[in-house]
């Protein structure tokens, strides 16, 4: 697939990394010519420096045969108007812009191609409310995953010393849940992942991803690890577009405090939200944050642009009592680095919108691509079209499927059954199949058992 991204900023950058390790013919577009060289460097791309929604950059990158045009630039307007140039001049059949101002969003008449041609509107801020939020709903939880709109529910989880399943087989599962379905798809232990077998042995502080029905996700995790109990108390750092969004969503069931540093947000923020309490400070105020009880905070999010700033107002919340710490993390280098120790939980903006992103680009019906642990793994939801001729997965038990090595399929939803995957498990036309893969370099196999031949047709 030939494809053409506009920004070579983190998720860009990221972007281009996945899909050139993919066979894919990928040109990348910045005005920045330190950022290019860098990528070019590192990735098998090609790099033009210029404005991304300039007609003659867009033709030098190579927009007159492009598949997709993927603009991601820092800016809404230079996104919206390079898919407006891509589709006038060049016919670019497919048009993926990031776009984060709300005022625009609200507005879906503005994107259609009698308008702004825009196939796919990305905005990173809902993505990460929406990740950040169901990681409230589950607390304990180190990811949680939605498939087929919520009717199944991929979560990961820290095994503790005490767990009931600790030091026991995972066939064990069933025996100690024989009315609950789930499969247990990947095991991280001190990061090296073990494809799961009916004999493999948990141990203390593996991290363990399992997939289940929404209604018994809560049931499966107290086997893994002591439950903890519900969030009441939740303190946010930072009223930007994540902290508000978020407490918008949230302050109907959390009691919630934002603390904004800039006066003017501040009151935008209290003539906007209805029972969230805000504050005008630094999160990094020790007085501050004593005054208002963090040590009562069940949990204190740091929701900054400002990696450094979230690192040292979570690492004093901590230090000063609060139950639970996640923190927005611009910096890929920085997740692995900080997550675990008094950082509960590092959320890095980039893979949560690269797995959106993803989902657009890849071949075959794919819904929806996860990325699990900071990107070592990825989770993919891909429906089953065609029959039995013409599919080379309709009408297959999974123990007769020729799944790439690393890959295994965790879980079926099939109109509003979710039915946990058995190697006699047949897939049937419709289905939604859910696989995981710790090895990325088989995607494009798992694209190609999805493919329908040209018999279908």
């Amino acid at each position: 697939m030939k494809i053409i991204i506009l920004g070579a900023g983190q998720v860009g950058g990221s972007l281009a990394e996945h899909l050139a390790s993919e066979a894919n013919d990928i040109t990348v577009v910045d005005t920045d010519g330190e950022r290019l060289r860098d990528l070019g460097d590192r990735l098998d791309i090609r790099t033009v420096q210029g404005r991304g929604s300039l007609p003659t950059v867009l033709r030098q990158a190579g927009a007159d045969d492009a598949d997709m045009l993927v603009a991601v630039t820092n800016s809404d307007e230079t996104n919206m108007v390079a898919c407006q140039v891509a589709h006038t001049l060049f016919h670019t059949p497919t048009k993926i812009a990031r776009v984060r101002e709300a005022a625009y969003l609200t507005r879906s008449e503005l994107f259609d191609n009698e308008a702004i041609p825009v196939d796919v509107l990305i905005s990173p801020e809902q993505v990460v409310t929406n990740y950040i939020k169901r990681l409230i709903q589950h607390p304990g939880a180190l990811q949680v995953i939605d498939f087929a709109e919520g009717k199944a529910q991929l979560v990961a989880v820290k095994a503790y010393y005490g767990g009931p399943l600790v030091g026991q087989q995972l066939r064990q599962l069933r025996e100690h849940m024989p009315n609950v379905e789930t499969r247990v798809a990947a095991i991280f232990r001190r990061d090296r992942p073990i494809l799961p077998q009916g004999d493999t042995v948990i141990e203390a502080d593996d991290e363990v991803f399992f997939i289940a029905a929404k209604a018994n996700i809560r049931a499966v995790m107290s086997e893994m690890r002591r439950l903890d109990e519900t969030y009441k108390r939740i303190v946010i750092a930072g009223g930007g577009q994540i902290g508000e969004r978020l407490a918008e969503a949230i302050e109907s069931r959390y009691q919630v405090k934002i603390i904004e540093m800039n006066p003017a947000r501040c009151r935008h923020l209290s003539d906007t939200l209805d029972s969230t309490v805000v504050l005008q400070g630094s999160a990094s105020d020790r007085d501050l944050l004593l005054e208002e009880n963090i040590a009562d905070a069940d949990l204190f999010l740091a929701l900054t642009n400002d990696d450094e700033a979230n690192i040292m107002s979570s690492l004093l919340a901590k230090r000063l009592g609060a139950k639970k710490v996640m923190t927005i993390i611009n910096n890929p280098a920085y997740v692995d680095l900080i997550q675990g120790g008094d950082i509960d939980i590092a959320i890095s903006p980039q893979l949560a919108t690269i797995g959106t992103l993803l989902a657009h680009v890849r071949r075959g019906d794919i819904v929806s691509v996860h990325s699990l642990r900071r990107g070592a793994a990825e989770a993919i939801e891909a429906i089953a079209h065609g029959d039995a001729k013409s599919s080379k997965v309709i009408g297959k038990a999974i123990e007769h499927i020729g799944l790439p090595p690393g890959t295994t399929i965790g879980a079926i939803i099939r109109d509003e059954e979710v039915i946990i995957a058995h190697d006699d498990t047949v897939i049937a036309a419709g289905d939604h199949v859910i696989l995981f893969l710790v090895d990325k370099k088989h995607i494009r196999d798992v694209e190609k058992l999805f493919h329908v031949g040209l018999s279908f047709f």
